[in-house]
């Protein structure tokens, strides 16, 4: 069990910090904007240079992706431990920090593809950290996938490859766009609000004065015209939707709204985007330039657009000549459409047809500037889906590693074959000697465990005797036993109200104590119920599930009974399960699919583990009270079925240990007949079990 926990928890902790990672490297630049958004909430903001910050956001994608990757493989399985402990221990009170001051709106943990709410991000780190504890507490129980020889080719490639991604991303664009301004988004529908969206709501607070005494009021309770209004307050109580695009707009230099009129162009309109032209990149205005000409003659419209003052502007046309028009624009808007400074997007009737990085630009040849851009393919929508990407990250990543995975184990597997054949070359004969000798024992034990699974004779006294009978029945076989012990175990159920006061007395290392029957309900408003656990707290050890007469009399399904052998279990109560067909089951030659169903129904879903702990108790409904008796015969014959349908689910070995008893008409004059038979390990025992001494002869046939 501490294995799996572990390895499980291994697993989540490596999914999470690679993907962390990842989404933070082929967004380098977002996952500066929000470093240096915490740092601006420490007051840091402006003591750390940009390009360390840049520099910083490409470390921590590393670092995270890096460690991911290899608690995932298991490599250097204590470091890696410790330092994903120490990452968070740093990170959740962080984010606990976050979540009650509030000073950022989200942590960015998972750049933009998952945004977590501070609260949500802290108790997702809360169960991260309580993860990395139970891996660094025990981090040899952690399998590798690749053998120690060769971690150093899965180090070297990780952290190659999330550099090599970083990099590319830096330069160009980021590999996945989670904004929403991606190619093929239109910016007029990620602004409408849905009629049915909730509207924010307002609390306003009147402070009006008379007579020198100010008092508090609102609309509800407005007072009149006597009272004289000193001051409102009106604050947000709560908030409404907020549309993808909620702060996308545009102003010319001369301070007209231009942004309806760009979004409905149903033409081509370029978008030179740099937040802050003074940090802007401006080695490649000359192709700038080319474009703003290109689309003047084909009647485009070319927009600059920044959040940087009208002196800067100025700077920006004398030094690259520029002679398209700008306008301002939201910085934080501007820095999310593109992640270049500049950068050039290309709209079409306010849909996103193309982004190209300062790095990446498109170059339009001399011999295609007479031709439209619906002739060029830069005036369509990139072929490059995300699915492609994909599939282009596990060929470069994935594939590698799973190759290297499965030789690796190969290589193994092939060495160890190469050992155990010299180790058996070297031994010779005394392996096969003593392979001989232990297949030999181990057949001996087995035939020993299939003649010494445990035989019970177990008692059901049904709805019989009052609280006084019951105890004076319990104490009378206890005393029999007591003096001349069994040879087998000997199981009482009793109704409800006798089984506290049964345990106070009994022997249960001579009787075990039972009741009849359980809810399939743990607690609850079930007026008239009797739980597992009040069951167990009884002192009980077993209880009956699955009797013909619960079944036919107050209609228990195979569900219901599935739920209360999973609750019996729960509560460590051994389970007596009875099955069996009736009489014109038996009649029509059904009584081996009513068997199995009713097996396959309830208790065959149980793990192996848990099916041990079962014993079987097969009663012919036809045979119990109608004056007709089953043959041994009959018995065994169904009884060896039933094992070997069990045999059939969980093997042999765990067939061969289950425990069959027989519950149709068993009395002191047929039990030792019906005990000796191979596959029949006792019985259920009804009216005999009333009278000690008819119970007691029962009992006695296994001497």
């Amino acid at each position: 069990m501490k294995t799996i926990v572990v390895n499980i928890s291994r697993l989540v902790l490596a999914v999470v910090f690679i993907v962390s990672g990842f989404v933070k490297a082929v967004d380098p630049l977002g996952s500066q904007y929000k470093i240096a958004d915490y740092l601006t909430a420490m007051h840091l903001g402006n003591q750390v240079p940009e390009w360390s910050i840049l520099g910083l956001s490409v470390l921590q994608a590393g670092i995270e992706f890096c460690l991911g990757v290899f608690l995932l493989f298991a490599i250097r399985r204590r470091s890696t431990s410790r330092l994903i402990l120490l990452v968070m221990l740093v990170m959740t009170p962080l984010t606990l920090w976050l979540a009650l001051e509030n000073p950022i709106s989200d942590c960015g943990c998972f750049g933009d593809a998952l945004v977590l709410t501070n609260w949500q991000t802290f108790w997702k780190n809360v169960l991260l950290l309580a993860l990395s504890v139970v891996v660094a507490c025990w981090p040899l129980s952690m399998f590798r996938f690749v053998s120690e020889s060769n971690q150093w080719i899965v180090t070297n490639y990780s952290a190659l490859f999330i550099l090599v991604v970083s990099g590319y991303c830096l330069y160009d664009l980021p590999l996945f766009d989670f904004r929403p301004y991606h190619v093929g988004a239109n910016i007029i529908k990620g602004m409408e609000i849905p009629d049915d969206a909730p509207m924010p709501e307002y609390h306003t607070i009147y402070v009006m004065e008379k007579d020198g005494v100010c008092k508090n009021f609102t609309v509800n309770n407005y007072p009149d015209s006597t009272w004289t209004l000193v001051s409102v307050n009106t604050e947000m109580v709560k908030e409404g939707y907020t549309p993808p695009i909620h702060d996308f707009s545009l102003t010319t230099e001369n301070g007209d709204d231009i942004t309806y009129e760009v979004l409905t162009d149903t033409s081509f309109v370029f978008l030179l985007v740099s937040p802050h032209l003074e940090q802007a990149d401006d080695s490649r205005f000359d192709l700038i330039n080319e474009l703003n000409e290109y689309a003047k003659e084909h009647g485009y419209s070319f927009y600059g657009l920044t959040a940087s003052s009208d002196r800067a502007i100025a700077r920006w046309r004398e030094m690259t000549g520029a002679e398209y028009p700008f306008c301002q624009a939201d910085e934080i808007t501007l820095k999310t459409i593109i992640r270049s400074n500049p950068g050039l997007v290309l709209l079409k009737t306010g849909t996103v047809v193309r982004k190209w990085s300062n790095n990446n630009l498109p170059v339009i040849a001399d011999s295609l500037t007479t031709r439209s851009l619906e002739q060029l393919e830069i005036g369509q929508m990139p072929e490059d889906s995300v699915p492609g990407k994909i599939a282009m990250l596990l060929l470069w990543f994935v594939l590698p590693l799973m190759l290297l995975t499965i030789a690796d184990r190969t290589w193994m597997w092939t060495k160890w074959l190469r050992q155990r054949a010299a180790f058996r070359k070297l031994l010779g004969i005394r392996i096969q000697k003593f392979r001989q000798s232990f297949y030999s024992n181990h057949q001996n034990n087995h035939q020993k465990e299939k003649t010494m699974r445990k035989k019970i004779v177990a008692g059901n006294w049904k709805m019989n005797m009052n609280l006084q009978e019951g105890i004076a029945l319990a104490k009378e076989l206890n005393e029999t036993l007591k003096a001349d012990k069994p040879n087998c175990g000997v199981v009482i159920c009793t109704p409800f109200i006798h089984l506290a006061s049964i345990a106070q007395f009994l022997d249960q290392d001579i009787i075990g104590l039972g009741a009849e029957n359980c809810a399939d309900k743990e607690k609850g408003a079930y007026t008239g119920e009797v739980s597992a656990e009040m069951v167990k707290s009884t002192g009980a050890q077993y209880v009956i599930l699955g009797h013909s007469e619960r079944r036919e009399y107050y209609k228990e399904t195979p569900e219901i009974l599935k739920e209360k052998v999973l609750l019996a279990q729960k509560n460590g109560l051994k389970v007596i399960f009875c099955i069996g067909e009736s009489l014109a089951e038996r009649e029509a030659g059904k009584q081996n699919e009513v068997v199995k169903a009713e097996l396959e129904g309830s208790v065959f879903n149980l793990a192996e583990e848990d099916f041990r702990k079962i014993v079987i108790a097969y009663e012919p409904i036809w045979a119990i009270g109608t004056g007709k008796t089953a043959t041994a015969e009959q018995a065994e014959e169904i009884h060896a079925y039933i094992r070997s349908i069990i045999a059939e689910k969980y093997g042999q070995a765990v067939a061969d240990d289950t425990t069959i008893l027989y519950g149709g008409s068993c009395k002191a004059s047929n039990a030792p007949e019906l005990f000796a038979k191979p596959d029949i390990d006792g019985g259920l025992i009804g009216g005999a079990s009333l009278k000690a001494a008819d119970f007691k002869g029962i009992i006695d046939a296994f001497k």
